[in-house]
């Protein structure tokens, strides 16, 4: 049952970040959210761009953007463009809603989160830097221009210290740390997908529970190429990074390539010729589309027949954790292996392990 005056909220500050924001929409509707969905978007959100957003989310809403200006800070961080995220605060005036749960553009939902709606303000999981301060990416919070104007208040006073959004969220809800665990969410509703290999058997234990993971960082899953034939997911043209982070790449770029690019591309087709072979190009996202003759098919990965895709699952029942254990410890070994020496092609092992740890026949 569809329940109205609660919201999943994220935003997006650009056409660039409106593609984070698409997939993590599709991604809470793949899972059936019973919760409605809204994104801020600031004026420099394309009129195209916006008519592409009302396909998913039931609300887009402008504001006008905040930036913090504190060039100093966000220079330590080396994320200048980090100043704009202060328009996160805009959230706090939703007040036709009584209660949201905030989503950045940069993360995606691996299974239904609705429950994070049982929870208070403010609920967020630790930040994996800092573990005493809350990571701002995913948060529960209870709209109200009482506590938007504190918060405004807070900000001119005292400002933040990372610069950003979250040291001053961090700042303003000082006691989270010691007040109330129960505000203390799981690690899983907010995984780092650059961070987890860092503890490699925490994640083989845990990591199968993810609910939600965080593309932490300057390098976004929309600054990769996607290759749709062959469904690898690359990086100045090489396959390289954590088996982990790869894993996460390829099913935001599944949601991406099946549910998003098609609105772009009908949102683009007046504008294109058609032609043999043809390149995509959307704010820096490059895809390579080739026209298929009847004779190159045999020799391609044809995409699967939408009623055959995959869907993603929390945790993967059907996939024993043993397998999963395995196959994570064996990418790790053959990672740390002087790869000249193993006649193996390490990508096509990762294409080949994607497909067992994230891909299942769907139910009759």
């Amino acid at each position: 049952m569809s329940v109205t005056d609660q919201a999943f909220v994220t935003l997006a500050t650009d056409d660039v970040y409106c593609q984070g924001a698409l997939v993590l929409g599709q991604s809470l509707r793949n899972h059936t959210t019973s919760r409605k969905l809204a994104v801020l978007i600031t004026p420099g959100v394309s009129s195209g761009m916006r008519s592409v957003l009302r396909s998913v989310f039931d609300e887009v809403i402008e504001v006008d953007a905040l930036d913090s200006a504190d060039s100093v800070r966000l220079a330590l961080l080396q994320r200048p463009e980090l100043g704009v995220t202060f328009t996160k605060l805009h959230c706090w005036t939703l007040t036709h809603y009584s209660k949201c749960v905030f989503m950045d553009a940069d993360t995606l939902v691996l299974c239904n989160v609705d429950e994070l709606f049982d929870r208070e303000e403010f609920s967020a999981a630790p930040d994996s830097g800092w573990p005493d301060c809350f990571n701002s990416g995913v948060f529960v919070f209870r709209p109200s221009l009482k506590t938007y104007n504190l918060l405004l208040q807070f900000a001119a006073e005292h400002g933040s210290f990372d610069g950003g959004d979250q040291g001053l969220l961090n700042s303003f809800f000082s006691n989270w740390a010691t007040a109330d665990i129960g505000k203390h969410l799981p690690f899983i509703y907010n995984l780092s997908s650059s961070a987890v290999y860092t503890y490699v058997p925490a994640f083989n234990h845990f990591g199968r529970d993810a609910k939600v993971v965080h593309f932490l960082g300057a390098t976004k899953p929309w600054n990769y190429k996607y290759n749709l034939q062959t469904k690898r997911v690359m990086h100045d043209g090489t396959t390289s990074g954590s088996f982990h982070q790869l894993s996460f790449l390829a099913l935001w770029w599944n949601i991406y390539s099946a549910s998003i690019l098609p609105l772009l591309e009908k949102l683009q087709k007046t504008e294109q010729s058609e032609s043999e072979e043809r390149k995509h190009t959307f704010n820096g996202v490059e895809i390579t589309l080739k026209k298929v003759e009847p004779s190159e098919a045999n020799s391609l990965q044809m995409p699967v027949p939408p009623e055959q895709t995959y869907e993603m699952t929390c945790p993967p029942e059907e996939l024993s954790f043993e397998v999963w254990l395995y196959f994570s410890n064996l990418y790790v070994k053959l990672n740390n292996a002087v790869l000249t020496s193993i006649p193996l092609s390490l990508t096509d092992l990762q294409n080949n392990l994607l497909l067992i740890l994230h891909f299942r026949k769907p139910q009759n």
